[in-house]
């Protein structure tokens, strides 16, 4: 070719125009924003409730908004990308969640801070699908080997570097920065994508097909689901009066949804993007993602501040080893996906997370940087070995037109595995407490040498240093090992019950067909 300006026609066939990649990678930090914004809260709660005076119990209801309202929009953001235009659906949505941030920030009372989170999680909801829809829409096959990393990348690292982040801002500056942070950013963000996208044309006559019933389902199926899921563990389930209520709310939500998603001319939620068999695998297998990726970031921070006493700053920086390793493992997840078979990575993977889990079953009190560090490493780099090829699965073999509905659902799938998965964790761990607790304490019993022995050591040891009460001390001292002991047995059950789920999964990775070796549909326009 000659050294004159390259024409339209002579471009490769997957040239992309650099105002698109700019566009896309400002769509990804806009992703970055909204899905980091969830854990950076949840690490500095016990500041926001000292700041607005809160309860104990009115203060998850800070993370609880965000997420019910989030996980509603997630699905409906296909239907709304495809009425409104790409362009216009994230502009909104990194303008009102940047708004909703700057909202938070004046909270004065709890009250205050629930109904701006619940915007704020809301809004901010639809920026997540459309950044998974516009990689397979805009980038052609031949350039999802960096593109997927990326937002895999992305949607795994903002979730666990999000305690560290969160407890560097609420120590150094004061809990409003959790905020504040998101202002300048997320004005960028909506300037560029205002100015930038251009993947797609609206179709304003789905408003007249506008399912309001199908939205009402869905709004009670999903947000209820997310209530029980939140709430349930720590109430016992049926045995709360408003556990109950928003189960039945959801199981008639959910009757709702799915009869209108059968018969609505224009579903909000197409669920006909199952029936392509990768698909429905690929949401299966990133269920489970969320179960790992929110599972393990749940579960370290509440052993060291349980078990170790660490604050939010400490913990931060013993975990973030695992940001480190998915960062570095990124690009190499990318160049893998291009020579391996996706299910081999899958099955890698899978075999790593559950090495990483089964060498936590080893927990000791005493554990702490070095210990959890190769466990840490093994999260992280077996985190990025699975989403590539997961992501590549589910969406790179539907059709353009599909794309939208399907990435919300896909998004959706992680989200809930989540969910789930943290209920069930939190439910192990209260129960597997009771259990351990109970059977430690038959033992530490007077008729016991060894009890009776340690009772009298740690009594004499008070009464010689602190000339208390000795044996109303040692007998308090024993009691709180006891309890320690439990709650580390029942750390190690969860820990066991993960590398059970992951080492199964690599089993189940075998059964998937294989995709073909250069993905069609949702090439590059």
């Amino acid at each position: 070719m000659s050294g004159a300006a390259i024409t339209a026609g002579e471009r490769p066939a997957d040239y992309i125009e650099p105002r698109r990649i700019i566009a896309f990678l400002a769509m990804v930090f806009g992703m970055f924003m909204a899905i980091l914004d969830i854990q950076i809260v949840s690490a500095s709660l016990a500041e926001i409730q000292a700041g607005l005076g809160a309860s104990s119990d009115e203060i998850p209801w800070v993370q609880t908004s965000y997420l019910i309202a989030e996980v509603i929009m997630i699905p409906l953001s296909g239907f709304l990308s495809r009425m409104l235009s790409t362009r216009v659906l994230f502009t909104t949505a990194a303008a009102g969640f940047t708004a909703a941030s700057a909202l938070a920030a004046t909270a004065t009372n709890i009250d205050q801070m629930i109904v701006y989170r619940a915007i704020q999680g809301f809004i901010g909801g639809g920026m997540i699908p459309s950044v998974f829809a516009a990689a397979f829409t805009i980038f052609p096959p031949s350039r999802r080997a960096v593109v997927s990393p990326m937002i895999g990348l992305v949607a795994t690292l903002a979730p666990t570097i999000g305690p560290t982040v969160g407890g560097y801002i609420s120590h150094a500056m004061s809990w409003h920065w959790l905020f504040l942070v998101n202002i300048v950013p997320g004005i960028l963000v909506a300037t560029a994508a205002w100015t930038l996208i251009d993947f797609d044309k609206p179709n304003l006559s789905l408003w007249k097909k506008f399912d309001w019933w199908g939205l009402a389902g869905m709004a009670a199926f999903l947000g209820s689901l997310e209530y029980v899921l939140e709430e349930g563990p720590g109430n016992d389930w049926m045995q709360d009066e408003t556990v109950f209520v928003f189960t039945v709310v959801m199981v008639v939500g959910a009757v709702l949804f799915f009869w209108r998603a059968f018969r609505a001319e224009e579903p909000i939620v197409d669920l006909r993007a199952f029936t392509n068999v990768n698909f429905a695998f690929g949401s299966l297998f990133s269920f489970v993602i969320g179960i790992g990726l929110y599972g393990l970031t749940y579960l370290y921070p509440i052993y060291l501040g349980r078990i170790r006493g660490y604050d939010s700053m400490m913990i931060g920086e013993a975990l973030f080893v695992s940001g480190l390793a998915m960062f570095f493992t990124a690009p190499i997840s990318g160049m893998l996906s291009r020579r391996m078979d996706p299910r081999v990575m899958m099955m890698i993977g899978f075999l790593g997370f559950a090495a990483g889990t089964w060498q936590m079953t080893n927990l000791t009190a005493d554990w702490d940087f070095w210990e959890l560090f190769v466990p840490q490493i093994l999260r992280g780099v077996s985190m990025m070995l699975c989403m590539v090829p997961i992501n590549n699965i589910a969406l790179g073999t539907l059709p353009p037109e599909r794309l939208k509905n399907a990435s919300g659902l896909f998004n959706l799938t992680r989200n809930l595995g989540g969910a789930v998965g943290l209920a069930i964790i939190n439910t192990m761990l209260t129960h597997r407490n009771a259990f351990h607790y109970a059977r430690l304490s038959e033992h530490v019993q007077w008729g016991n040498p060894a009890a009776t022995e340690k009772l009298e050591s740690l009594s004499r040891n008070f009464e010689t240093h602190g000339g208390i009460d000795g044996s109303a001390a040692a007998l308090a001292r024993l009691s709180a090992m006891v309890h320690q002991q439990a709650a580390l047995l029942s750390f190690m059950d969860v820990f066991y019950l993960l590398t059970v789920l992951f080492a199964s999964l690599a089993i189940f990775a075998l059964f998937i067909r294989k995709p073909p070796a250069t993905v069609g549909g949702g090439g590059g326009h």
